[in-house]
């Protein structure tokens, strides 16, 4: 029953749908996967909490023929192209993983289990801000983080880094190609080096290494940055780097654990997104914090033909098995 949504079976229902992959996560990544495993004649189960991280954003940029698109229209339209194929969609989040003889049982918040010979990975990242008062309530709007995704918006505004790591300085030199108007609030995060504060001199950008004590807002919109040395400094937009953490706890359960970089945890796999637990692949933010929307819908695309892949050889080396006996 191509395009269903499991929203109102019961749990028995639930738990005797058999499907060929589970995609955990309904971002870019995930559709996108979903997309191709559909049309690959494979069924596919998608889940999805419904708690996308660009949900704050007004739009999603540099998605070509999509550029400004808001987050959850760009859901809504992915969501319909899965429409013609064997794709079903469960809104939930899933809480454990377990290997079965035929694969992986997965456990839903609400009791509820599914089961599949293979995964797909897909919840991305959660963001991690600094505990500053007045920052959190600006986050996606004219508080952000990349300047490829939402420099254009903010352009030629006054713009303060916020540090919150090794990365400010850079973040600082990045920014200053939107803006030429930028300040550095290092935050007692790092101390640059010589050559550093050479270059930031040199762009004309200010630092200021007071820890930061509160953003000040008018109407609703950033206006200033206090420091605790007392001293106010006008601004009309904010980027900071925050500690980005993968949305994959339920994965501990097959021994699978996110691995720390410098700027937080990802799922490691590889270039085809095989994780290390066979069976179970990544894609998107998950394992790459650095993938942009487009390239998550990519990045889930490739991850299912591998999917695929080794799924016609599983039935190829069966087949074979089949004739010869």
């Amino acid at each position: 029953m191509p395009g269903r949504t499991l929203e109102g079976h019961s749990i028995q229902q639930k738990a005797d749908i058999m499907t060929e992959v589970i995609i955990i996560g309904g971002g870019a990544a995930g559709l996108s996967a979903a997309l191709l495993l559909g049309r690959s004649r494979r069924s596919v189960l998608v889940i999805d909490a419904g708690a996308p991280r660009n949900a704050p954003a007004a739009g999603a940029h540099g998605f070509l023929t999509r550029d400004g698109v808001a987050p959850l229209e760009l859901t809504r339209l992915g969501r319909a192209d899965l429409e013609p194929y064997d794709v079903q969609i469960e809104h939930g989040e899933v809480v454990g993983a377990e290997r079965t003889n035929e694969g992986f049982r997965i456990s839903m918040e609400d009791s509820s289990v599914f089961e599949a010979p293979r995964i797909l990975v897909t919840t991305g990242l959660v963001d991690e801000l600094p505990d500053i008062p007045g920052l959190h309530e600006h986050w996606g709007k004219d508080l952000v983080h990349c300047p490829y995704c939402h420099g254009w918006e903010i352009q030629d505004q006054a713009i303060g880094v916020i540090g919150n790591g090794s990365f400010a300085v850079h973040q600082a030199l990045l920014f200053r190609q939107w803006s030429a108007n930028i300040t550095l609030f290092l935050n007692d995060s790092m101390q640059p080096t010589k050559e550093e504060f050479l270059q930031l001199s040199a762009r004309g950008i200010p630092v200021f290494s007071s820890p930061v004590a509160r953003i000040h807002s008018t109407d609703g919109a950033v206006s200033s940055v206090e420091l605790t040395d007392g001293s106010l400094h006008s601004v009309q937009a904010l980027t900071v780097q925050s500690r980005v953490m993968a949305q994959a706890g339920f994965l501990a359960g097959l021994g699978l654990m996110p691995s720390a970089n410098p700027f937080g945890e990802t799922i490691d796999s590889d270039e085809t997104g095989l994780t290390a637990v066979p069976g179970v692949w990544a894609a998107g933010n998950v394992t790459d914090m650095k993938t942009t929307v487009l390239a998550a819908a990519q990045d889930g695309a490739n991850a299912a033909t591998m999917i695929n892949m080794d799924m016609m050889a599983a039935e190829l080396a069966d087949a074979v098995a089949a004739h010869t006996a």
